[in-house]
C-alpha cells in the first residue's frame, strides 16, 4: 500500500511538474488551439503563425504586455492564458466615452468584456485599457510594459491622421529595452501610406520611420507571415481576402487560395 501511494505521489508530481515546466512555445501552441475557441478563430493559426511569431517578438511568459486595439480578440485568445500564471496581460480598447466613433468601436469592446466574463478560467486578469485618440490618448504609466503589440492596425491610424501619435506614445509606456511588435498588412516599399491605406496596406518604410521618430529602434524583421500570393490590387483592398470575404461569393475560391494578407512582422525595442 505504501508503495502504491509511492508511486501516485511521484506521478502526481511528474505530471504538475511538466505542466509547470511548459515552454511558452508550447503554452502558445496549446492556447491557439484550446476548446475555448471557436472553430473560425482556430482555422486562422495556418495564416498568422502565433508560435513564431511571438517566437520572433520574444514574449516570454513573465512579462508585462499591452495588446492594442484587439478587435475580435483573435490574439487575445492566445496571450491571455499563456500570461494569466506570472506575467501581466492588458489590452487597450476604444473608450466607450468617445462620441462620434464608428459603430464597431462600441460594439466590439462590448463582445469582448461578455468573453471574458464568461470565461473567467481565462480573462480574470486581464486588465483592460480605454484608448480612442485624440480624445483619449494616455496607455497609463510611462515605462510600464515589457511588451507593446499591435496587429493589423497601422493602416487605419495612417487614414485617421494620427498614426505619429500611437507610436509616441508606445514608446512612452514600454520601459527602457522593452519592445513594440507590429504585425501589419504590407504595401510595396517606396509607396505613398496616405495612398495605400485606405486599402489596408502600408510599407515597412513608412512604419520604420514613425517608429524610429518616436524614439524606438529597428533590431528585427522577419518574413513569418509573408504571403508571395497577395497582389495587394484589389477594388475592395484588404478586405477582400480572409476572412473579411469583403465580395462574399464572387471569386470566392481564388481568393480562399490567396489566403490572408502579405504582412510584416517587425520588432523595435526602446534604448536602455
Amino acid at each position: 500500500m505504501r508503495r502504491f501511494i509511492f508511486l501516485f505521489l511521484i506521478t502526481l508530481f511528474a505530471t504538475s511538474s511538466s505542466a509547470c515546466d511548459l515552454t511558452v512555445n508550447a503554452k502558445v501552441e496549446r492556447a491557439m488551439n484550446g476548446d475555448f475557441r471557436s472553430d473560425s478563430q482556430v482555422a486562422r493559426n495556418r495564416y498568422r503563425h502565433p508560435v513564431d511569431t511571438l517566437e520572433f517578438f520574444g514574449l516570454d511568459d513573465e512579462m508585462s504586455v499591452l495588446e492594442i486595439w484587439p478587435g475580435s480578440g483573435w490574439y487575445t485568445e492566445i496571450l491571455a492564458p499563456v500570461l494569466r500564471g506570472n506575467g501581466n496581460f492588458a489590452v487597450a480598447t476604444w473608450d466607450q466615452d468617445v462620441e462620434g466613433q464608428p459603430g464597431y468601436r462600441y460594439e466590439l469592446p462590448k463582445e469582448m468584456h461578455a468573453k471574458f466574463s464568461a470565461n473567467p478560467e481565462i480573462y480574470d486578469k486581464v486588465a483592460v485599457v480605454d484608448y480612442s485618440p485624440p480624445e483619449s490618448a494616455s496607455l497609463g504609466v510611462a515605462d510600464s510594459y515589457d511588451m507593446v503589440l499591435t496587429f493589423r492596425n497601422v493602416h487605419g491610424w495612417v487614414g485617421n491622421g494620427i498614426a505619429q501619435q500611437f507610436f509616441d506614445e508606445f514608446a512612452r509606456v514600454l520601459k527602457p529595452g522593452g519592445v513594440l511588435c507590429v504585425v501589419q498588412h504590407r504595401a510595396e516599399s517606396g509607396t505613398d501610406p496616405e495612398q495605400t491605406a485606405p486599402m489596408g496596406y502600408v510599407s515597412e518604410d513608412a512604419v520604420i520611420t514613425m517608429a524610429k521618430a518616436a524614439g524606438l529602434v529597428l533590431e528585427a524583421r522577419s518574413e513569418v507571415n509573408s504571403n508571395p500570393n497577395d497582389s495587394k490590387d484589389y477594388e475592395q483592398g484588404v478586405w477582400t481576402l480572409p476572412p473579411s470575404f469583403r465580395l462574399d461569393d464572387v471569386d470566392r475560391e481564388k481568393y480562399a487560395a490567396i489566403g490572408e494578407s502579405d504582412r510584416m512582422t517587425l520588432r523595435f525595442r526602446k534604448p536602455e
